[in-house]
């Protein structure tokens, strides 16, 4: 079987294809150390989408070139996990000399563009060099929507093929559906939270966050919620933490203006110390949103972890990456900055999600030609060769 070398790792690998934060039981070590553990889930997706024999990481930042030499002839290929690294401030370290040096194909799959809330994206030439140094090396490039598809069209990349998400198809079960229970039969739901955000690419910062806010009671006041954070300090402490770091980050809270006066008050304080889950491990993630009747709310992946275990899932937009995400998979989606209240019974409509489940098989079968046009040895096989006839079907 292949021997898979990684670009830009996000953890340690275990049981062969399952991810972690590095030294995860050593809890002190990162503690006030921001990592989104959503990198994770992608970096495991991409694992449990391909049959390999041994994973190793490509070192971009001032390897040996010796070394390169080396893994040139002990590996196969090289996979760049999906992430948004075609933004304006991309910073690509040795990558350059490093692939031209290697040889190997780069599967790029899922990777996606960020575009700033006022003017047009514009990239350094090191980002458009390595966007054309991958393309070239192999048969196609997997991007995460239109969008994306765009902009490396527009730097002259044309072998694109929108994929979506690892994550999407990490149980490698293409007849998955996300089929609505009713309403009045829901009673966990898991609400993914991201109080930090730039407003580099969030319009309105004050709305973003009391929208949030509104978000989070709505769904207190209803169900059985858990607030599932995914990475950011204070919340890590409050499950983490001593007791001593726990009043420092309520007291961080109180203290941030954009968190004091949009976010955190009273309520929120309560929720935060006894409704908050945080974990190191993915495999932690999909056990808990496994035990939800809904998963909704701001994080990307967090949401689909969901709806890759056939749960129920609502995105709130706030960005490019989080509409385009929506528009790939026809999630249903609302707008953090648009006119309309969000109302929770607006879009518990299983036309919406039927929506959702033709887009998924369409895009299954997209990742399953990415691959397989580029050499991938993966599990999608078997099952990928019935695609179309299973979106007739939804169809």
């Amino acid at each position: 079987m292949a021997r898979v070398l990684v670009m830009i790792p996000a953890g340690e690998v275990y049981d062969h294809d399952n991810v972690r934060w590095y030294q995860h039981s050593d809890i002190q070590r990162s503690i006030n150390h921001y990592h989104n553990i959503g990198d994770a889930f992608v970096y495991e997706s991409s694992l449990k989408l391909m049959n390999y024999d041994t994973v190793a990481e490509l070192p971009i930042a001032g390897p040996s070139m010796e070394k390169i030499d080396r893994l040139r002839e002990e590996y196969d290929y090289v996979i760049l996990r999906g992430s948004n690294y075609i933004n304006q401030d991309m910073n690509w370290r040795d990558t350059i000399p490093v692939l031209k040096r290697l040889g190997l194909p780069v599967i790029a799959f899922g990777v996606g563009a960020q575009a700033p809330v006022k003017g047009q994206l514009d990239l350094s030439e090191e980002t458009k060099t390595v966007l054309k140094i991958m393309a070239d090396s192999t048969t196609s490039i997997g991007v995460r929507g239109a969008y994306t598809a765009q902009v490396l069209n527009d730097i002259g990349i044309q072998n694109v093929r929108i994929v979506g998400c690892p994550t999407a198809f990490r149980r490698n079960n293409q007849h998955l559906r996300i089929k609505l229970p009713a309403l009045d039969t829901v009673q966990k739901v898991g609400v993914t939270i991201r109080r930090e955000v730039s407003p580099t690419y969030a319009q309105d910062i004050g709305r973003y966050l009391t929208v949030h806010r509104s978000l989070v009671k709505e769904m207190a006041n209803r169900f059985d919620v858990t607030l599932m954070a995914q990475g950011e300090v204070e919340e890590k402490k409050m499950v983490f933490g001593t007791d001593d770091q726990k009043e420092e980050a309520i007291a961080a809270l109180r203290a941030n203006r954009w968190s004091s006066d949009w976010y955190f008050d009273e309520t929120m304080e309560k929720l935060y110390r006894e409704r908050m889950f945080y974990s190191d491990v993915v495999a932690d993630y999909e056990k808990l949103v496994r035990s939800q009747n809904l998963v909704l709310g701001y994080r990307l992946h967090g949401n689909l972890m969901a709806l890759a275990n056939g749960v129920p899932s609502i995105y709130f937009t706030y960005d490019s990456r989080t509409v385009e995400f929506a528009e790939t998979y026809k999630i249903p989606s609302h707008d953090v900055f648009g006119d309309q209240p969000f109302r929770l019974e607006d879009y518990w409509d299983q036309s919406l999600f039927d929506k959702y489940n033709r887009a998924w098989f369409e895009t299954y079968g997209e990742m399953y030609r990415f691959l397989t046009e580029n050499g991938v040895d993966h599990k999608m096989e078997e099952t990928g060769k019935r695609v179309s006839e299973a979106v007739r079907k939804v169809a």
